[in-house]
């Protein structure tokens, strides 16, 4: 089983599933249960389970298998948690982070802002010339947005991922 002390991880499943999620990860029987059982184990709702199980399945953190009944004929679904391929998951989720920052500290470096004194807006120098330089929303005069402290704290965590 997986480490759901690391925070990391915990953090990871907690975005996927939320904090019903991982309260039925945390407390899922072992082997293979039905949607039924879990939630009847871990006192999380049916549809909650439900929920939490195809998200986990759709990220390959679930395994299901169908088995039919061969009286009625009908389905059951057969579920047991997977977590073998979790760090190769937070790799590639790493790696999206990181891609990310580095084209909005790109975007960041490479352009002028203007803002609304009172909020409404921050537009890109072009867009403000379009508007005389008046806020869309209010008509307030816009003024120049320096972004030199949000571009450090980019290349802060864009260094901080590279070297982690």
């Amino acid at each position: 089983m997986v480490d759901l002390n690391d925070k990391v991880i915990r953090g990871y499943l907690m975005s996927l599933v939320g904090e019903e999620g991982l309260k039925m990860i945390e407390e899922m029987p072992e082997g293979e249960v039905t949607d039924e059982e879990i939630a009847a184990k871990t006192g999380v709702l049916l549809n909650t389970v439900r929920r939490t199980l195809f998200i986990l399945y759709e990220n390959k953190f679930a395994i299901v298998v169908r088995e039919r009944d061969s009286n009625s004929g009908w389905l059951t679904y057969l579920w047991h948690l997977d977590f073998s391929d979790i760090e190769h998951q937070l790799m590639r989720e790493k790696k999206k982070l990181l891609r990310n920052l580095k084209t909005r500290l790109e975007f960041e470096e490479n352009n002028v802002f203007y803002v609304c004194p009172q909020g409404c807006v921050r537009l890109l120098f072009d867009e403000a010339t379009e508007t005389e330089f008046l806020c869309p929303m209010c008509g307030e005069d816009l003024v120049y947005y320096d972004n030199s402290q949000f571009i450090g704290a980019l290349k802060k965590r864009v260094e901080a991922l590279s070297s982690a």
